[in-house]
């Protein structure tokens, strides 16, 4: 891996497929033992940096790098210096003072995570960035296909609801069409991008499309994002057309959902606690990808600073080799 995990677009599919692995294999049972815990990132500090509200991502990564034996801090940005109008430059700033190894933050502004990385010797891990990207979430929902389905090649994907400020439905074309699944976007059209088509996904307008598909990823209505736009008529038309429930699933298509769910809004009730989905397996599954995802980037980065070094010593090898000769020769 890189330094940092900024983008999915980060992440060649062999580098993915290497989280997944280690996912499985190291991790994913580790909720199941008597022992949560193993030495990984003992000695190692992560910082969560986190300027919007989460549940699911937050806990997730605390919880992560605790399992990691990582000391783990939690900075909110309403009980903090930054809720005093510190800029997000001087924060960052103060906590690379204190040796951090991972700093994990959540920001309303798109490319967040890329300029604090200017500013810290930390591995830098970006847990969604306004309506710019959220790898992390789009690599546990890989691996949740992965466990489903096996095969990912040719899996076809709808993906029905607010697509413009959905930072996931951004990571989540990108990573799903690198893993070789096919794409189609459900929504009304002001609830579309602008050049939606360049995004390399199908696009359709009804829940007639979700006919043929496997998988049915649900996401839910950004309505804080919208402001005063009016971006729907209104919000009874809205879950009349594209509120999903049983009747729309059919065969064994599973239903995935990033969270949080808005019953009765994107998703009906009985179709949020049947079989059909795979909501909770996604939850179990960002614990054992982010936990693989912090060993990698620490492991990975020793690992390449090791062969630099090496590197390093065998060309002063060569170098001193060679004024060895050149004086020889005079």
């Amino acid at each position: 891996m890189n330094k940092n995990l900024l983008s999915i677009n980060d992440l060649s599919r062999e580098e993915i497929e290497s989280i997944l692995v280690t996912a499985a294999k190291d991790f994913l049972e580790l909720p199941k033992r008597d022992i949560k815990k193993v030495p990984t990132l003992r000695g190692r500090t992560v910082i969560d940096l986190f300027y919007e509200k989460s549940t699911r991502t937050s806990t997730s990564f605390e919880l992560a790098g605790k399992r990691l034996s990582a000391d783990v801090i939690n900075v909110k940005a309403d009980s903090s210096a930054m809720g005093k109008g510190e800029s997000l430059k001087d924060t960052v700033l103060t906590l690379n003072a204190y040796g951090p190894d991972i700093i994990v933050i959540r920001h309303p502004h798109v490319g967040a995570p890329a300029f604090i990385a200017r500013y810290t010797d930390a591995h830098v891990i970006n847990a969604g960035d306004g309506k710019g990207g959220h790898p992390t979430q789009c690599l546990l929902d890989i691996f949740s296909l992965k466990q489903e389905y096996g095969e990912l090649d040719g899996l076809k994907v709808a993906m029905v609801g607010d697509i413009l400020h959905s930072r996931v439905a951004r990571s989540n074309i990108a990573g799903f069409r690198k893993m070789g699944m096919e794409v189609t976007l459900i929504a009304p059209p002001p609830l579309l991008p602008r050049g939606v088509e360049s995004l390399g996904a199908e696009v359709a307008y009804s829940l007639d499309a979700l006919a043929g598909v496997d998988v049915v990823y649900l996401l839910r209505m950004q309505k804080e994002r919208h402001g005063d736009s009016g971006m729907i008529p209104s919000l009874r038309e809205y879950i009349a057309r594209y509120c999903v429930g049983r009747r729309h699933i059919s065969g064994d298509q599973r239903v995935l959902h990033p969270g949080p769910i808005n019953r009765g809004v994107e998703i009906e009730a009985e179709l949020a606690d049947s079989g059909e989905n795979l909501i909770l397996q996604q939850v179990e599954a960002g614990l054992a990808v982010r936990m693989a995802i912090m060993y990698r980037i620490i492991v990975d980065s020793a690992a390449a600073s090791a062969e630099a070094l090496e590197a390093g010593a065998a060309g002063e090898d060569r170098a001193d080799a060679d004024i060895k000769n050149i004086r020889a020769v005079g």
